[in-house]
């Protein structure tokens, strides 16, 4: 007697959405972390790096503005694709964050890694821990610029195109 044939019970699949995501480290090896939060980020399930920006070393940015006394940034940005909901992107972020040391004691403090979510398939959307896209990607040299560098034609939503947002900035920050 033949076994009968297995079939498997059907799955409702989410189709991979582009992502941006932006790294940022000012403490300890800057480098080394955001190099290896990228492929941390790779290695994760449901996230596909695609391309990631050159590093970029910016003055550290606090709630009073640019701080020259706190340790200069070396951010990047990499777009991915990833099948994760908003949500469950940033709980892998955050997740990443920790591994790498990340501590939450003061807002806009001294860090080893900053992974922020810039934008998710160019959705505009807010609750209580995620807002889409990110708050200050328009605004931020340090995202606009390398961004741009690996993706000409990005647009922050609602916002405009990158080109001309980090035309618009000018400055560090």
């Amino acid at each position: 007697m033949t076994p009968a044939a297995i079939v498997p019970r059907p799955q409702r699949m989410r189709p991979a959405v582009p992502a941006v995501l932006a790294f940022g480290s000012n403490l300890g090896d800057r480098e080394a972390t955001i190099r290896a939060a990228v492929a941390d980020a790779g290695a994760v399930a449901g996230i596909r790096v695609l391309k990631v920006s050159s590093l970029i070393e910016t003055a550290a940015l606090k709630p009073t503005g640019v701080d020259r006394d706190a340790p200069a940034y070396l951010n990047a940005v990499a777009t991915i694709e990833t099948v994760l909901d908003p949500h469950a992107l940033l709980e892998a972020v955050n997740a990443i964050e920790a591994q790498h040391g990340r501590v939450r004691e003061e807002h806009w403090g001294d860090r080893t890694l900053d992974i922020d979510i810039v934008d998710y398939d160019g959705r505009q959307s807010a609750d209580a821990t995620l807002t889409l896209p990110h708050p200050g990607a328009a605004s931020r040299v340090f995202v606009l610029q390398p961004w741009l560098e690996i993706d000409p034609d990005a647009v922050v939503a609602g916002r405009g195109r990158v080109e001309a947002l980090l035309a618009a900035v000018g400055g560090e920050h």
